[in-house]
């Protein structure tokens, strides 16, 4: 972007208590969670999830721009597959069961995704990703391979890493830490004006 002066990146985060670790998920099955549209490529989560012999769940709205590519494409190859099983649009309170409970994620992008919440929001639950290279993967073949190592995963150190990478407290203290460095920034504390007799002192960033 060169006409954007660019001063670091800051990477989303989320509230730390948001979604509940699960260490033993319930359900023995594959994730996906997002849209049914071509760039999110839920066919690729079906293949997938086909060649490994596991079953994969589907949870997606379908927008109106993606009807078509629902109806001939997606649907069949749901249809097709007893493994599969399409569950439709969730709400934020389901997340937490739909994610916690799965043996891991399926992210298999074909766009460049400048970032994925709902990696994130697995990591939470303590549940692995497996994502392509538009995130970690190159091919449905290579997500294949890397299924059985995924899920020895501990899923303790998954939620651990959420902790330690993508809290919105960490994001927060990012974007101070990158304010602080710009040019102009005042950081010396300052001492506001008497109230009632009591001073207060100020951090200011501005």
């Amino acid at each position: 972007m060169p006409p954007v002066n660019w001063s670091g990146t800051v990477y989303h985060g989320l509230p730390v208590n948001l979604l509940p670790f699960t260490e033993k998920p319930k359900g023995n099955y594959l994730a996906f969670l997002g849209r049914i549209s071509p760039e999110k490529r839920p066919d690729r989560a079906i293949q997938i999830a086909v060649k490994v012999g596991m079953p994969l769940r589907i949870a997606a709205k379908i927008d109106d721009a993606d009807k078509a590519y629902w109806e001939t494409v997606i649907e069949p190859m749901v249809r097709s597959h007893p493994n599969v099983e399409f569950i439709g649009e969730i709400n934020e309170h389901q997340k937490a069961d739909f994610l916690g409970n799965a043996r891991a994620l399926l992210f298999p992008i074909d766009w460049p995704e400048p970032f994925g919440l709902v990696m994130i929001e697995a990591m939470a639950c303590g549940t692995p990703v497996i994502a392509f290279r538009c995130a970690l993967v190159d091919s449905v073949e290579e997500a294949v391979e890397h299924i059985e190592w995924v899920l020895r995963f501990d899923r303790r150190r998954v939620r651990a890493t959420f902790e330690k990478r993508f809290t919105a407290e960490r994001m927060a203290q990012d974007y101070l830490s990158l304010y602080r460095q710009l040019p102009g920034t005042l950081t010396k504390a300052a001492r506001l004006r008497p109230i009632k007799g009591q001073a207060v002192d100020l951090q200011i960033v501005a």
